[in-house]
């Protein structure tokens, strides 16, 4: 059977990066694939053929040393699964056949990059409400993933409940994962469909139904007592209603959101930022309440606008994880010092704002607009006839209530 290694190739000039490539070697015939990374000496053990990290490496450095870490073994495993497959193919084959393989089927062999493709197919035959699901459904994984493909291959159960688990520590309810597992699901099926790879049954251990929703929305009064609640004797309680406001005063701006802002994002008295969930270009006119959260907080040298990510130099992800876990908790004791009747989290902020707009009868098809809801049937029918004007105003009104 044929073996896969990785190797290291070091620079004849001792200032220079060596180079990375994996080494298939199958009836003692050799072949090589560039992986198109670069190491300096110090960061790779020939011992033990691996990615080792020196004791002055930055924080930048350490980072891309992990994902790179990542990104080749899902690349080894791969080329070990097109082995795999030859092998029970039965007859011979040669190491050529493995190099075309894995240079043939590119991304096909790892599931972001197929689902990526399939995405791109249902937009192109029509299917823009599938392509719409399915984008919101990898882009979320992208993210748990640190935007890291995996083989098809190593798609189990246990990466699957992995990341069910990451979904509830950013707060999603059981009804977003199950449309998120679902979806994926659904990718992943076709990929098994096209014999790229065996079927492993991922998500038979993850919640794929639909339960009851469960009301999340306050009334303006309680968002009120939320607001004017003194907390100046509890500054981690007082930082999360900021950010708790904060989401509320923008249309209910998701926590990620948020954590992403940068200051270049705020010019000429309008915010603009792309959802992370849908990738849509969103516009809120800047409102005074905002700037007063802002003016709060002093963010230093940081490209951040919110005191969420905090250093440039450590991984923003991992800082906004923290973040959110930090904001979700404190957000939990607000509520029940105050007796609400459900559990206070980031993400009521985002539900009160729907439902108070919708109490002061403005047009759901505005309030789809402002919250970013380019998924649905109904915000795709209003899109084309509303202006920004109507979603400033409409913001303004539910601010006006505070």
């Amino acid at each position: 059977m044929a073996t896969v290694k990785i190797k290291f190739r070091a620079s004849s000039r001792p200032d220079k990066n060596g180079t990375l490539f994996y080494q298939v070697i199958h009836n003692r015939v050799i072949r090589q694939i560039h992986t198109g990374y670069k190491l300096s000496p110090n960061e790779w053990n020939a011992a033990d053929s691996r990615i080792v990290t020196p004791p002055d490496c930055n924080a930048d450095r350490n980072g891309y040393l992990s994902s790179l870490r990542e990104i080749l073994a899902a690349n080894v495993s791969r080329l070990s699964g097109i082995i795999a497959r030859l092998e029970k193919a039965g007859g011979q084959y040669h190491t050529d056949k493995v190099v075309e393989l894995y240079n043939a089927t590119g991304g096909d062999g790892c599931f972001i990059s197929f689902a990526s493709d399939l995405i791109n197919c249902m937009t192109q035959i029509g299917k823009s409400q599938t392509a719409a699901k399915y984008t919101t459904a990898i882009n979320s994984f992208k993210r748990f993933r640190g935007e890291c493909d995996i083989p098809i291959d190593n798609m189990d159960s246990n990466l699957m409940l992995k990341y069910e688990h990451w979904l509830k520590e950013t707060g999603a309810c059981k009804n977003t994962t199950s449309f998120y597992m679902r979806n994926l699901r659904a990718i992943y099926n076709r990929a098994i469909e096209k014999e790229i790879a065996v079927q492993r049954f991922p998500f038979w251990h993850v919640y794929t139904g639909i339960d009851k929703t469960v009301k999340r929305a306050l009334p303006a009064k309680a968002i009120k007592e939320i607001k004017n609640l003194d907390l100046s004797l509890f500054p981690q309680l007082d930082y999360a209603r900021d950010l708790f406001m904060f989401s509320f005063y923008t249309r209910g701006m998701s926590f990620i959101d948020m954590a992403f802002l940068k200051k270049k994002d705020l010019q000429g008295g309008i915010l603009s930022y792309r959802r992370k969930k849908t990738s849509q270009q969103l516009f809120i006119k800047w409102e005074k309440p905002m700037q007063e959260i802002i003016d709060k907080y002093d963010t230093g040298e940081s490209l951040y606008l919110l005191p969420i990510i905090k250093e440039n130099s450590t991984d923003s992800r991992t800082q906004y994880r923290s973040s959110a876990h930090l904001v979700n908790d404190k957000l939990k004791k607000i509520g029940e010092r105050l007796g609400l009747e459900i559990p206070l989290t980031s993400y009521v902020a985002r539900h009160s704002w729907a439902s108070i707009a919708k109490s002061k009868n403005i047009p759901v098809s505005t309030i789809c607009e402002a919250m970013g809801h380019d998924s649905e049937r109904t915000t795709r029918i209003y899109l084309a006839t509303l202006d920004t004007s109507s979603v400033d105003n409409a913001n303004s009104i539910v601010l006006s209530v505070l």
